[in-house]
């Protein structure tokens, strides 16, 4: 690896569960565990109806993305892997993606762009290739820039 590690992974940030009926995500996750549905967010582009619900309350709680696929013959096929991706919580994520590019780590098509909570975001590819050969070994991963609250709460 060249050079020292410019940036620090804080913590999840969030878990995302498809399925092809978010009513039967929330059956579980919100009536039986109690979590707080706190927004929701529809994208044609990204073909997904997700609900944004909490684990926990205040800057470290953990974001658990409920989704469905808008239309579940079309792609991204957000209820095809049920563990559809982890997010994680990096202190600087121009410096994170910058780095980890220039040691080999593959990102999925889009680049640094804003997520559907709001935070800047973008995704390691869940398979590495000739020319980046490090990627999720099968898990898609976010990286979420963290908010100043979010640092000061586990940097």
């Amino acid at each position: 690896m060249s050079s020292a590690k410019p940036f620090k992974i804080l913590g999840i940030q969030q878990i995302a569960i498809g399925g092809p009926d978010k009513g039967r995500l929330k059956s579980l996750w919100v009536d039986m565990f109690g979590l707080s549905v706190k927004s929701t967010f529809v994208s044609e582009r990204e073909n997904v109806d997700e609900d944004i619900c909490a684990l926990g309350t205040g800057p470290t709680a953990v974001e658990v993305d409920l989704m469905q696929p808008l239309d579940p013959e079309k792609k991204p096929a957000v209820h095809a892997t049920p563990l559809n991706h982890v997010g994680l919580w990096v202190d600087d994520l121009p410096k994170a993606v910058e780095w980890m590019t220039a040691n080999g780590v593959r990102f999925a098509p889009g680049g640094i762009r804003k997520g559907a909570a709001g935070h800047d975001i973008c995704f390691i590819h869940p398979k590495g290739n000739e020319e980046f050969p490090v990627g999720g070994e099968g898990v898609l991963i976010e990286l979420v820039q963290a908010p100043p609250e979010v640092v000061a709460a586990l940097g």
